[in-house]
């Protein structure tokens, strides 16, 4: 719709993954020469985490779309919550193996079979496993147990594990140290900074013909990375209904009012996906305050209350939750401050009888 009125020559801001709107941040560059490194290495395990929406699956394309495919044979798969034997299975069937109903050694030796094959060729092989948060440890172990294939002293296959932060809470485990010695590398990508929140904006828009209409104010970008927290994901979708909006109204130029609106029209639909509060102006923010106040007089919770009002509610409850737990574990770790052992008794005693 406002590709043409803006002689936009694509979508600037689709949700879904594309490498050719790569954008080299500080953060995603970095990644990215990890990325490189472990390809130049050809054996173990690197990490990348980094929350949802971070450019994680973007990330992996724009590898792929550099890697020389006469020298890297590359496969990728998505793990949604598979098992062990079931990994085997999307590994081969990733790599174009194919495999019948024979037992899990037959599988073992007809991936280690190609593997061997792909080197005697004089290529690599490399896994991808996307969403690998989403992984056991009885997954993770069999990804270890491939990478015990070697021809002599090289390694035949090499993986790259891509996934939320939780995918480091997993590898931390005591079941997980003959793993993490095969990690060569991780990096945590995390979100964009300000002025990199500003240039990720420009350069999707450039990549499709942008000609600097509609005009940015220079406070619609400070709006923009506060209302999203710098999440890529969480830009293009403001950004394309801040787009959509100045559409329908005809506007050249987009300001912070702009965003304000488009934050809180989405915070109302969709439950306050972006963070609402730091975009808004303090005339807003204030009217939002009072609109709460409002709500508990009269009975807060009901049917048209402000939606901003009840994100407040929520993040209140979830720090008193938080609090709880804290004094939860406060009691269970430090036992001996509520409790002291007899020896401390005893010199508190005879200190004060001095």
């Amino acid at each position: 719709m406002y590709e043409d009125f803006y002689r936009l020559t694509g979508k600037p801001f689709q949700l879904s993954p594309d490498p050719a709107f790569y954008f080299g941040s500080k953060g995603h560059s970095s990644a990215f020469a990890y990325l490189k490194y472990g390809v130049y290495q050809g054996e173990g395990f690197l990490v990348i985490t980094g929350d949802i929406g971070t450019g994680k699956t973007t990330l992996v394309r724009a590898l792929l779309d550099e890697l020389d495919t006469g020298e890297v044979v590359a496969a990728q798969i998505v793990s949604t919550q598979l098992d062990a034997d079931d990994l085997l299975r999307s590994v081969a069937a990733a790599f174009g193996i194919n495999v019948g109903p024979d037992g899990k050694a037959r599988l073992l030796a007809t991936i280690e079979a190609f593997l061997l094959t792909t080197f005697q060729r004089g290529k690599r092989a490399l896994l991808i496993v996307d969403e690998a948060q989403n992984l056991g440890a009885r997954s993770l172990e069999e990804l270890r147990m491939l990478s015990n294939f070697q021809c002599g002293d090289n390694a035949l296959l090499q993986s790259f594990l891509v996934g939320q932060p939780e995918l480091r809470m997993l590898m931390r485990s005591p079941l997980m140290e003959q793993f993490r010695q095969r990690v060569i590398a991780s990096y945590h990508l995390g979100p964009l900074d300000q002025a990199d929140t500003r240039a990720y904006v420009e350069h999707r828009l450039g990549h499709v013909g942008w000609k600097g209409d509609p005009q940015f104010e220079a406070d619609a970008f400070v709006a923009i990375h506060r209302a999203t927290g710098g999440v890529p994901r969480k830009i293009n979708s403001l950004c394309n209904r801040v787009f959509l909006a100045a559409y329908l109204s005809e506007k050249h130029a987009i300001g912070r009012a702009d965003i304000a609106a488009a934050v809180a029209e989405m915070a109302s639909e969709m439950g306050a996906d972006i963070a609402v509060q730091p975009a808004l102006s303090a005339k807003r923010e204030s009217a939002a305050t009072g609109a709460k106040r409002e709500s508990a007089a009269t009975g807060a919770g009901r049917v048209g209350a402000r939606p901003l009002a009840a994100i407040t509610e929520r993040i209140e409850q979830l720090e008193r939750n938080v609090d709880g737990l804290l004094s939860v574990v406060r009691g269970i770790v430090e036992p001996e401050r509520a409790l002291p052992d007899e020896e401390t008794r005893g010199r508190a005693r005879s200190s004060k009888g001095r």
